[in-house]
């Protein structure tokens, strides 16, 4: 009949609705992945305030201030189950402290070189991480590269060539930065803690070294916080709502995305730092620094492009190497 309603059949409807929802979900875990690693990105102009401090005491307080924040969001998520558990495995409090020490030496690494001028090679220390995380998987894993691949790990290994030969030494920033993030990713991929319960647990480990820090410089008369501003106190207070607020965000947009689609995210933050270094603090771009990182996006186009290749196999293969913990790069 003319002008009757039109009537969906219920199958074709509910294909509808799980369509919209799926595009909605991923739209969210966009918005998701781009605030986690947009807030890693500019993460730098966070720590450069806390310059006025050392290193090891920023540390040492964002530890505590993590911790606090880690079992809030336990408590909030019901994962003290999980955290329990993972404390009474020996497996999991083993692979956890190891995990501790690698990311307390990048959360030093990374804090010492922002606040001496150091941005360009954090940044350039991330971009060649997703390549460590392949050289961890042929050394440690037995895992087998193909040419696409061997091809980028020589172009990267190239670009860090190119920089020592320009400044006579090392990038050993960038070095201790990948490196130490590439193990972390690899012993929580091996561990068998969640994510939330096992950075519990990390930053269960890391604390009594921090109090122990904090208890030392406050003894000798050098403890820099409690001596400064309300405002400068309450910056390095504020550090573990930092590390905490991309990590569940990314943590959403995990659950949201397919983790071929989160891998091409992960650019964006060494990229904002890069922007941030050359544009906003005025880091010396030299022709060595062109030269290495050139080599380094070229070998970093080669190994997306080959993992694109490779699709459907492609959320596999970031899923075996790629660190999905909930670490977070800085």
């Amino acid at each position: 009949m003319r002008g009757a309603r039109r009537r969906i059949p219920q199958r074709n409807r509910a294909k509808a609705l799980s369509r919209d929802g799926a595009a909605g979900d991923r739209g969210a875990g966009a918005l998701y992945a781009l605030t986690a690693y947009g807030i890693w990105g500019f993460a730098p102009i966070y720590w450069v305030q806390t310059r006025v401090f050392p290193a090891p005491e920023v540390l040492a307080y964002r530890v505590i201030a993590s911790l606090g924040v880690a079992l809030l969001f336990i408590t909030l998520l019901r994962g003290w189950r999980e955290l329990g558990a993972a404390l009474r495995s020996r497996r999991s409090a083993a692979s956890a402290v190891l995990a501790a020490l690698l990311l307390g030496v990048n959360w030093l690494t990374f804090i010492w070189a922002v606040q001496h001028g150091q941005i360009l090679e954090t940044s350039l220390g991330y971009y060649i991480n997703p390549l460590v995380n392949v050289l961890l998987g042929l050394l440690i894993l037995r895992e087998r590269l193909n040419r696409a691949q061997t091809l980028a790990v020589l172009l990267a290994a190239a670009g860090v060539a190119i920089q020592t030969i320009g400044h006579g030494e090392l990038p050993w920033i960038a070095l201790l930065l990948a490196g130490s993030f590439g193990l972390y990713g690899l012993v929580r991929k091996l561990g068998p803690a969640a994510p939330l319960a096992g950075f519990g647990v990390e930053m269960l480990a890391l604390a009594p070294l921090a109090g122990l820090h904090l208890f030392h410089l406050t003894g000798r008369g050098d403890a820099a916080v409690p001596a400064a501003s309300a405002g400068l106190q309450l910056l390095v207070a504020g550090s573990g709502l930092l590390t905490a607020a991309p990590l569940l965000a990314f943590a959403s947009a995990a659950r949201r995305l397919p983790l071929s689609t989160l891998g091409m995210f992960q650019y964006l933050a060494p990229t904002l730092s890069f922007l941030l270094a050359i544009g906003v603090y005025g880091e010396p771009f030299t022709r060595s620094h062109a030269s290495s990182f050139a080599f380094v996006w070229l070998a970093l186009a080669l190994y997306f492009w080959d993992s694109l290749q490779r699709t459907p196999r492609y959320a596999a293969e970031l899923r075996s190497r790629e660190p999905t913990s909930l670490g977070g790069p800085t």
